[in-house]
């Protein structure tokens, strides 16, 4: 299935699907003309003499410097070569194919007011599967001119395509590449939020907790919506255990870690679905200066590359996940101590024996949960040199290094999840109690598929990756 692009109406997961499954991208007709009307403005006013910014000026500081006809050609490809100022590894494949979409979206609006040449250099490439190589660090997220460049570099050198006034200042003045990745790492956090969900029920079912915190009654008298979600599938997940049977539960009030499982994960959600509605909008947002109007005939000097609602939302979803994450963390450590669990230490397989059996991998975890912790700190307010061309450029947002930390946080995510839904096995083992529900029978058995029950002198399952993968790729996202 082609993905078509007209500047208005690119989703996440159409993002999604050309950036890692390969799907086909293709101009909507309408685009291309809307991409010419758009060309023609920027002719007229060219031809009128005038001076537009970035069009027949130089930019930044050098803002009042006129660039005759003839310069144009060396001046856009100097823009490209003098933003190389990139560091770092490579982006990842599916990022920069990521930016790319974004780009020919932010193109076929009109709004930066390139020909449709451009924008199809860009679908090409995208369908031919050439990815230019892009350095992954440099950009303040006040425009992300420093990848920009390495992309626009890779995208013209082997197509030979000569730039047109305005287009280099097109190519690298938006924040495409932050855009990009920040749509990939929301999209990665969805699935580990509803894997997070299986896993805490797991680890309910595991501590035998008290299930009255699941009431439909804590929802109708506080109304969010992620706590109202977060409840009715916990309780899907927990369909038929022997919970709900049970006359007395074994504490009168669990640690609140398991108690507030649901108002945890449902913050997350309301957070989640908040930058969704951000990210949506900057997928289909005027990001670049000037700004284009087709239907007036005029081209404005903007600041539409300042992405703060999509930078303070990745920043906002980070501290919860922090949070979220730090009581998955605390709830392996409760199961692994007989104190709170009821079970034998480190869930061996009898009380009083000498062995850890899973008692280290409380240490382990929390290890992972501090990394993501450290992850969390916001970003976006950050301050920038006021020198930096003559005083201009005196704002940033590190969109790019806001989504960076995420995706690795939703990284480090998976590794804590996969650790936690190892414990809550075991301690489901060593309780003996069931049946399980119909969605936690589901983690169990997968659980099952990469290590063994741990029986007396048996050794541990060292390596969690396998599992992590499994979880990444959505395993349990559906459960």
């Amino acid at each position: 299935m082609t993905v078509e692009i007209d500047g208005h109406a690119l989703t996440v997961h159409q993002l999604v699907r050309v950036a890692r499954a390969g799907e086909r991208v293709a101009l909507a007709g309408a685009a291309m003309e809307t991409m010419r009307r758009a060309r023609r403005v920027v002719e007229d006013r060219l031809a009128s003499g005038e001076p537009v910014y970035g069009l027949n000026t130089g930019v930044g500081e050098r803002k009042s410097v006129k660039l005759r006809p003839d310069e144009m050609p060396e001046f856009n490809r100097l823009m490209i070569l003098n933003h190389r100022v990139g560091q770092g590894p490579p982006a990842p494949t599916d990022v920069v194919r990521a930016t790319m979409v974004r780009l020919a979206n932010l193109f076929a609006s009109g709004t930066p007011g390139v020909r449709p040449e451009l924008a199809a250099a860009l679908v090409d490439a995208l369908n031919d599967d050439r990815t230019p190589a892009v350095r992954l660090l440099g950009s303040i997220g006040l425009a992300d001119l420093a990848p920009l460049a390495d992309l626009a570099h890779g995208l013209l050198d082997p197509s030979g395509l000569e730039l047109a006034a305005g287009e280099g200042l097109a190519l690298v003045d938006n924040n495409a590449f932050s855009t990009g990745m920040a749509a990939l790492a929301l999209w990665d956090l969805g699935r580990l939020v509803d894997t997070l969900d299986v896993a805490g029920a797991l680890d309910l079912e595991a501590f035998r907790a008290n299930l009255s915190t699941l009431v439909p009654a804590v929802a109708q008298a506080r109304p969010y919506p992620g706590l109202r979600d977060s409840l009715e599938r916990l309780r899907a997940l927990l369909g038929g255990s022997a919970l709900w049977d049970e006359e007395s539960p074994r504490n009168l009030q669990d640690p609140l870690s398991f108690r507030c499982l649901p108002q945890l994960h449902g913050a997350m959600r309301d957070g989640l679905a908040f930058a969704g509605v951000q990210l949506e909008i900057e997928l289909n947002a005027a990001q670049g200066n000037p700004l284009v109007d087709v239907a007036s005939g005029a081209v404005h000097s903007v600041g539409n590359f300042d992405v703060l609602p999509l930078a303070a939302a990745i920043d906002h979803v980070r501290i919860l996940l922090a949070s979220v994450l730090t009581s998955a963390g605390e709830r392996v450590v409760k199961l692994v101590h007989e104190r709170f669990s009821g079970l034998p230490h480190g869930l061996a397989a009898d009380h009083g024996l000498a062995e850890d059996a899973l008692n280290e991998f409380g240490l382990s975890v929390q290890a992972l949960v501090a990394e993501a912790r450290l992850l969390a700190a916001p970003v976006s307010f950050e301050v920038v040199s006021t020198t930096q061309a003559d005083g201009i450029e005196d704002r940033m947002t590190m969109a790019p290094l806001g989504a960076r930390r995420l995706a690795e946080m939703v990284e480090l995510g998976h590794r804590i999840v996969a650790v936690e839904l190892l414990v809550a096995a075991q301690a489901v083992d060593r309780a003996g109690f069931g049946p399980l529900g119909v969605g936690t029978t589901a983690a169990y058995e997968l659980v099952r598929t990469h290590a063994p029950s741990l029986g007396a002198g048996d050794p541990i399952v060292q390596d969690l990756g396998s599992l992590a993968g499994e979880l990444a790729a959505g395993a349990l996202a559906g459960a």
